[in-house]
């Protein structure tokens, strides 16, 4: 069984250990972190604090990018923006690993506390009752104190995640605690 993970797109850019995992992975990215790869590529801001790392991520950055360009894989994701909360059908990297693209809708609810793609990611795993994988730590600490019931893995625990990580309905009952 697949174990899924809401992502932003360019994490999986940022940390290689993502695509090199002990068990098949479903990471869902909502639309709009992938038009956030785009930005970042044109940007002149580094996305990365040293030289050599920065290139490094805006190449794979571009793999990524060629990655959801294929005809194929660009057929699927048309197919899923036609209709808000459309899941596009898998895009496939790999035995172990494939990618979910989600047309993903910014409803506000969270505008308060979360930026807008934030808000997007939540809303994925709250709507899809997924885990959600982030590096950010302050991403993490505001949806701990606005009691936002998603169930959340920091990105230096995916192995974790991936082998031992609460199922949904492990999750649903602590949830409900």
């Amino acid at each position: 069984m697949r174990r899924r993970f809401v992502i932003e797109a360019v994490m999986v850019a940022t940390y290689g250990q993502l695509l090199v995992p002990s068990q098949p992975v479903d990471f869902v990215v909502p639309y709009s972190t992938i038009l956030e790869l785009y930005e970042m590529l044109e940007s002149s801001e580094p996305v990365m604090d040293s030289a050599e790392d920065d290139a490094h991520v805006k190449g794979k950055i571009k793999e990524l990018i060629a990655f959801f360009e294929d005809p194929l894989n660009r057929k699927k994701i048309e197919r899923a923006l036609q209709v808000p909360w459309r899941e596009s059908s898998p895009l496939i990297l790999n035995e172990l690993i494939q990618f979910t693209v989600i047309h993903a809708v910014d409803n506000a609810q969270y505008g308060e506390f979360f930026d807008p793609i934030e808000t997007e990611v939540l809303l994925t795993a709250l709507k899809l009752n997924i885990p959600v994988l982030s590096d950010q730590f302050e991403f993490q600490d505001r949806l701990v104190e606005g009691e936002v019931p998603v169930q959340v893995y920091d990105i230096e625990d995916y192995d974790f995640a991936v082998e031992e990580g609460l199922t949904a309905a492990e999750w649903e009952s602590i949830r409900d605690i």
